[in-house]
């Protein structure tokens, strides 16, 4: 999962990215990010398959459409919809925070074109740092402090889940295990079924299709019981909705025209 952000471009979530340096926030501190509002808007969240067996238990874990796909905790079912966040920012579940949030605001980007090296850089537009009076200092004696050592920890650990989920996808690409995505939901008294496409998911046939010799490597490899994590998550998409008709977050259906 690439966390890189291109020059016209940022990942999800976040507004703006300044790397973080000694020349212009020596003095500046960190204190916590009180509210989740900005989540309210975000329906699917990037996960890495270290999150799989937690995630699992609390959101429909899919795949992205495109041919580039990765793996997306979904927080709601439409766009700019998220049941788990209520109108103050806050959680309304106790349920499991995926680290792409907890990462938040900060990130390891490059920071030059012409260079692969990651550097530590933060959303100023987050207002979780800056020259605070209280909070944690970011450096101290000139060098990063020991908060910061942790957050750089914190982002490093994320980058090398990422290599692992993009190794896991590959595997899911290379065996041609995903199909495109459908989920027909009909609530008591609806005209007809909500459908939700726009995500790939795990074809079961094509995995119970699978050589021996393939399974086999597959199972040894940890493959095996990420996508059956990922395949007993898909039972959460109808408790997502049930959540989103209860809140009155499901849009009205669009009838189809009469016939002359």
């Amino acid at each position: 999962m690439a966390s890189a952000a291109p020059a016209n471009a940022l990942p999800l979530l976040y507004n703006d990215l300044a790397p973080l340096s000694t020349q212009q926030h020596l003095d500046w501190r960190s204190r916590p990010i009180e509210s989740l509002a900005f989540l309210k808007g975000a329906h699917a969240i990037p996960l890495t398959v270290d999150e799989f067996v937690d995630a699992q238990r609390h959101y429909p874990i899919v795949f992205s459409a495109g041919p580039n796909p990765v793996p997306l905790a979904l927080m709601g079912l439409n766009e700019g919809v998220n049941v788990f966040v209520d109108e103050d920012g806050k959680l309304n579940s106790d349920v499991y925070l995926p680290a792409y949030i907890r990462r938040y605001p900060y990130m390891l980007a490059r920071t030059r074109p012409d260079s692969d090296e990651l550097s530590l850089c933060f959303d100023p537009s987050a207002g979780a740092l800056g020259a605070f009076d209280q909070g944690d200092a970011l450096f101290a004696e000139g060098q990063p402090s020991d908060h910061t050592k942790a957050v750089l920890g914190f982002c490093e650990q994320f980058e090398q889940a990422g290599q692992r989920t993009a190794a896991f996808m590959k595997d899911l690409l290379d065996n041609k295990l995903l199909i495109d995505g459908e989920v027909a939901i009909q609530p008591e008294g609806a005209a007809q079924p909500y459908v939700y496409r726009g995500f790939q998911m795990v074809d079961e046939q094509k995995l119970r299709d699978l050589r021996g010799d393939v399974a086999r490597k597959l199972l040894q490899s940890g493959l095996l019981p990420l996508v059956f994590a990922h395949l007993f998550s898909l039972a959460l998409i109808r408790n997502i909705f049930g959540r989103q008709m209860q809140a009155g977050l499901v849009p009205p259906q669009v009838q189809p025209p009469l016939q002359a």
